[in-house]
């Protein structure tokens, strides 16, 4: 049985809870509105998405219930039982979409690429909090980083799935970058990288994928293929105007213009409905929530927890930033859910996780030393 310090309780983190409960609150509004007006059968999306919150509720009061020290012990075997899953996936996974991505738990659908993010954020820290390079990290000392990365990445690229397979490098490259390097392994990554992205043009990307991109830079040339999605959103987002049509009135989305509106596209669905003061306000207070998750980074107590905070916050940051670039057309759509926002129970579930060990970092920053011994078992 875990034994907590009280003292825990007392610098629980309330600014991140509000914000993590106001975001939420807002999230499933829109997804009611999303998933408006409701079929007669079936469960609907908002429905299940309240369930899946109060099931990451649950998981965030099992994160706080341990000193986050301990994740430097268990990261390594969940880290070999998010492969394993991974690996599963591709042998007996459920397929949707032309992607083998899910296995059935019976009471719920998990994607393994999800957790497999918050599990390279927990690695990564824990190799650069416990291997601290003077000058920098060299090209030797990458090598277990790069290891870390690539295997989930080749793992979840053979699903397929491009986007979240370029979020673990966007993670990996982010926690790198902060962890410092020397010159030479910058210039070497600089290097590597042009070099993968030239060969996964002409050797690794599908037909479809490069489309994607080239559809990116003109739209307009397939607006009932490729296009379409992209044109439909920024028709949603554009026709909010300053104070938007009105909840559920939105027309792209009830009228089901707009594809994917409850999962990919559900920050257009809000753009539409509540326009730019209301996506202001709502930009306002989700970048308000990364940006104390930052200071909490600031404010760790030790090196494990800046790298581990830090890792939290860039995970979602850069999911938010792309989904929020992909519905206005700035990037091509690479199904990059808006965490919180999008309907989708291993996103939000893996989302909530991440949040919790943050608020774990926040609420263990008095303790010193290892902090091992302030959460013992009896």
């Amino acid at each position: 049985m875990l034994r907590v310090d009280r003292r825990c309780f007392h610098n629980f983190d309330w600014i991140l809870f509000f914000f993590l409960i106001a975001i939420s609150i807002m999230a499933l509004l829109n997804l009611y509105s999303a998933s408006y007006p409701p079929v007669l059968w079936g469960m609907p999306p908002y429905i299940k998405q309240c369930y899946l919150f109060l099931m990451g509720m649950l998981g965030i009061l099992f994160v706080l219930s341990f000193d986050y020290k301990e994740l430097h012990f268990w990261n390594y075997p969940f880290y070999a039982l998010i492969i394993i899953f991974l690996i599963l996936v591709l042998f007996a996974g459920n397929s949707a979409g032309g992607a083998q991505r899910w296995i059935n738990l019976g009471f719920f659908q998990l994607q393994p690429s999800e957790p497999a993010k918050l599990m390279l954020v927990v690695s990564l820290a824990s190799y650069y909090s416990r291997k601290e390079v003077e000058g920098g990290y060299g090209l030797k000392d990458m090598v277990t980083p790069v290891l870390l990365t690539i295997i989930p990445f080749l793992l979840i690229l053979k699903q397929p799935d491009l986007g979240t397979a370029l979020m673990l490098v966007i993670i990996f490259v982010t926690m790198t970058v902060f962890a410092r390097l020397r010159l030479q392994a910058y210039l070497a990554g600089i290097l590597l990288g042009g070099g993968a992205a030239v060969f996964a043009w002409f050797y690794l990307l599908k037909p479809y994928q490069k489309l994607r991109i080239e559809t990116l830079l003109n739209p307009g040339k397939d607006p009932m293929g490729q296009g379409y999605q992209i044109l439909q959103s920024k028709i949603a987002v554009g026709s909010g105007g300053h104070f938007g049509k009105g909840y559920l009135e939105g027309t792209q989305g009830h009228l089901h213009f707009l594809p994917e509106r409850h999962t990919d596209f559900a920050f257009s669905v809000w753009g539409e409905e509540w326009g730019f003061f209301g996506s202001l306000f709502f930009l306002g207070v989700y970048f308000s929530m990364l940006l104390w998750g930052l200071y909490a980074a600031m404010t760790a107590r030790d090196r494990f927890g800046v790298f581990l905070a830090f890792g939290v916050v860039m995970l979602i940051f850069w999911q938010a930033v792309i989904n929020l670039l992909m519905i206005l057309g700035f990037l091509p759509v690479v199904g990059i859910p808006l965490p919180l926002v999008s309907y989708g129970g291993s996103s939000l579930l893996t989302t909530l996780l991440a949040l919790g060990i943050l608020m774990n970092v926040r609420m263990r920053r008095f303790q010193t030393g290892l902090g091992m011994d302030k959460v013992s078992k009896g």
